[in-house]
């Protein structure tokens, strides 16, 4: 049984974004099998796009076991970091930044305790026999 014509979708990655992340993911997963690493990754998207079960994938993206374990694998591998940490680089050259921060915000947040500290203050019993209005 052949694959339907391939149909292309808004979340699949154009010819300048595949060129951006194919070394890295060749380089992170290593080589190849007879399935398309870009039809993979356009699965994976379409996944993530749309939200839907892997097991409802088109027909006209790899079948989706081989998409779900590619997934598996490249992410217990450390492949999607590779990919996100090349892909932020591309980013801040292209917004004419360095390729890695230089500065950092830490935020934090103060809150007021009582003075006698936590649930201690808060859990003295107060008598309301003989109290005056």
């Amino acid at each position: 049984m052949s694959r339907p014509k391939k149909v292309v979708y808004p979340s699949d990655l154009s010819n300048a974004q595949w060129e951006l992340v194919a070394p890295v993911l060749r380089q992170a997963v290593g080589r190849g099998g007879r399935i398309s690493r870009r039809e993979v990754l356009n699965a994976i998207f379409y996944v993530h796009r749309t939200g839907c079960q892997w097991r409802f994938l088109p027909q006209s993206y790899p079948h989706w076991k081989t998409v779900y374990s590619c997934f598996w694998r490249w992410q217990r591998s450390g492949a999607w970091d590779a990919v996100l940490d090349a892909l932020r680089v591309e980013m801040r050259y292209a917004q004419g930044r360095s390729a890695h921060p230089t500065a950092a915000s830490v935020d934090s947040q103060s809150v007021k305790s009582t003075e006698k500290g936590g649930l201690v203050a808060m859990m003295e019993p107060k008598s309301c026999v003989g109290a005056s209005a």
